[in-house]
């Protein structure tokens, strides 16, 4: 029985992928080579620092640890400058709605993410106060599709591993929840996210009760 729901943030709960391709697609371009939104798609969910090595990996390159540090902080500051124009309009559609329901239902809700902007995402768009707990790039070690992220969620709620559904829209996110033993529902396409118990494309009109009907 579903107690809990874990969600990621980036792709389900607001956009912000647009804002990271352009980030690292700048990065990439001053590096002297391109990448594009293919690309992009298997930096989804893992961390900025594995996102970098597959950048480098990408363009050939190898650089010092310090000349990392400085790209990985330079990508986050362009990240960040699109973050602080965010508002609630940015919240993606049926979002709200379905976090309502879950709150009528008492079940408990956590937040899944390897961004360490979560809180301040959050703060912009108004729903910091929305989630049980959060668990994020600041406090945790391994990236999807690692399932420390998850494993940390559901002991935030007081759950087991089972007891908890995870919504993701990357397929090492899918990953890292079947690894922690849970139940993961896909936003995006069956092409894009093969592994997913249940595909949905937004949670517009989505009821709740008929959505874990269906994954049991």
């Amino acid at each position: 029985m579903i107690k809990g729901i874990l969600f990621d943030l980036d792709g389900v709960i607001v956009d912000t992928a647009v804002f990271h391709y352009a980030a690292w697609r700048r990065m990439a371009n001053d590096l002297g080579f391109d990448i594009d939104e293919e690309f992009n798609e298997t930096l989804k969910g893992i961390s900025r620092m594995d996102s970098i090595d597959r950048i480098l990996k990408k363009g050939g390159l190898e650089l010092t640890d310090e000349r990392i540090l400085e790209l990985a902080a330079k990508k986050n500051n362009w990240y960040l400058e699109s973050v602080d124009q965010m508002t609630d309009a940015n919240i993606l559609p049926g979002i709200e709605n379905i976090i309502s329901q879950i709150k009528e239902k008492g079940l408990g809700m956590a937040l899944g993410s390897a961004s360490k902007n979560a809180p301040r995402i959050l703060e912009r768009i108004g729903l910091i106060d929305a989630f049980d707990a959060l668990v994020d790039g600041n406090s945790v070690k391994k990236s999807k599709p690692n399932p420390e992220v998850f494993l940390k969620g559901a002991e935030s709620l007081g759950l087991q591993n089972g007891e908890c559904l995870v919504v993701e829209d990357a397929f090492a996110g899918i990953e890292a929840a079947h690894a922690a033993g849970m139940k993961a529902i896909g936003i995006g396409t069956k092409q894009n996210l093969p592994n997913a118990d249940y595909i949905l494309e937004t949670f517009e009109g989505v009821v709740l009760s008929e959505l874990l009907e269906k994954l049991k």
